[in-house]
């Protein structure tokens, strides 16, 4: 039993990010652990399909345009796998086809350029600190 002084404190929301731009990743990999998340990032589909993924308390960031797997493509394994975590796609210029792909694979979409706010707005939506 634990003493009542010593509370237990839950883990930091983790986000798995993938995108094989190392610059955008690195950026918003600080960004979000400023924020107060623990991220994981990938540079492939490949890469992300591979890892572990955990059940909660996490969400996916994935680029679609990608050499390899598009974000897509690796959601969609993900999904067949019977992972459910919240995915956002980003991307710019998404035709309509990949607009209801997005949908049906129930991931958010958010637009590039990644001005301001908009991406951790989501992210904060879906994983409250």
């Amino acid at each position: 039993m634990l003493p009542e002084s010593l509370t237990l404190i839950r883990p930091a929301p983790m986000v798995v990010l993938l995108d094989d731009d190392a610059a955008l990743r690195l950026a918003l990999t600080f960004s979000l652990e400023i924020e107060g998340y623990r991220v994981e990032s990938c540079a492939t589909g490949e890469e992300l399909v591979a890892r572990d993924l955990p059940d909660r308390d996490a969400c996916l960031v994935l680029d679609y345009r990608l050499s390899g797997m598009s974000g897509l493509d690796v959601l969609q394994t993900l999904r067949d796998r019977k992972v459910s975590l919240p995915a956002i796609l980003i991307t710019s210029n998404p035709t309509p086809g990949v607009r209801a792909r997005a949908a049906r694979l129930q991931a958010q979409l958010v637009e590039k350029p990644l001005l301001g706010d908009l991406l951790l707005g989501h992210i904060h939506r879906i994983l409250p600190l």
